[in-house]
């Protein structure tokens, strides 16, 4: 049974949420135009667009993310197991396979509208330290990371961008 404490910070987190809900096109540098007319993404992959790693060997990769300005994520290891974590994959037939991931630890954040609760988030840049193991050739990998944005408000709906890596195994 929950104590009042825990529900309180709970209840806190769902009002986020249904405020989430009721303004998903009002936060700022989602997903709607930029200037140029190109969708701008929350979280933007920076580098590296090409690796070369022993084949059949695990390698390391440090994969470098950008969380767009006035936004922040949930870390891999969110507080709370109803918030949706940040998660690095790379699909099985890729001729790549992830064997580990060191995921930063993040930052406290506190929610304006339940200042008890603290969630753990990135912001700016982050790396995902990844340890990969390639079969021999060149492998043009399409990772994906699924992470869910907010702002100070409100969350957009959780989403996968994909993390192109051309991986050759030597």
């Amino acid at each position: 049974m929950m104590n009042v404490q825990s529900r309180s910070s709970v209840l806190g987190i769902v009002a986020y949420g249904l405020i989430a809900l009721g303004t998903l096109g009002q936060v700022p540098g989602g997903d709607g135009p930029t200037r140029t007319g190109a969708k701008a993404e929350a979280v933007q992959y920076l580098y590296p667009e090409q690796i070369t790693v022993p084949a059949g060997k695990t390698a390391p990769v440090a994969l470098h993310f950008r969380v767009a300005q006035g936004l922040h994520i949930n870390s891999h290891a969110p507080k709370d197991e109803f918030l949706i974590p940040t998660e690095l994959s790379i699909p099985a037939a890729s001729g790549v396979r992830l064997e580990t991931a060191d995921y930063p630890a993040g930052t406290e954040f506190t929610l304006p509208v339940e200042p008890g609760t603290k969630l753990v988030v990135y912001t700016g840049e982050f790396t995902i330290q990844a340890r990969i193991v390639a079969q021999p050739g060149d492998h043009m990998v399409e990772a994906r990371l699924h992470y869910q944005a907010c702002d100070q408000n409100a969350c957009l709906p959780p989403k996968t961008i994909t993390v192109p890596i051309d991986v050759i195994g030597k």
